[in-house]
């Protein structure tokens, strides 16, 4: 399966939220994944997942995201703003020494991946 073309792709991911990890709501919103529109035209994110080698998923709502703007996906609780969202998750998703980011859109044609560990970088 090849990748769509698209400026919308996955930028930094911060896979080992730093401290110890222990499940609460601040060390679960320090791991996070950014999504960046590298171009100058709006993009919604509507129907887009972002999932994790364990098929863990978020969808996207109606998130309108500007030109050369990028929304960082959280995993624990919190308000969606145009800046962070939250999969409102009570468990970490993103292993801390291997796993693999990836984005769909709503079409769930694969539009970005990012690896770490022995996947990957």
């Amino acid at each position: 399966m090849g990748r769509a073309t698209s400026p919308v792709v996955i930028g930094k991911v911060q896979y080992d939220s730093p401290g110890k990890d222990d499940r609460s709501n601040w060390s679960l919103n320090a791991e996070w994944v950014e999504v960046v529109n590298t171009s100058r035209h709006a993009v919604n994110l509507k129907g887009w997942t972002l999932k994790d080698a364990d098929r863990h998923s978020y969808r996207f709502g109606h998130l309108r995201l500007a030109g050369h703007q990028k929304v960082r996906v959280h995993t624990g609780i919190g308000r969606d703003t145009v800046r962070d969202v939250y999969q409102n998750r009570r468990a970490y998703v993103w292993d801390n020494y291997r796993d693999t980011a990836t984005l769909r859109n709503d079409h769930g044609r694969v539009i970005d991946t990012e690896s770490w560990g022995h996947r990957g970088h």
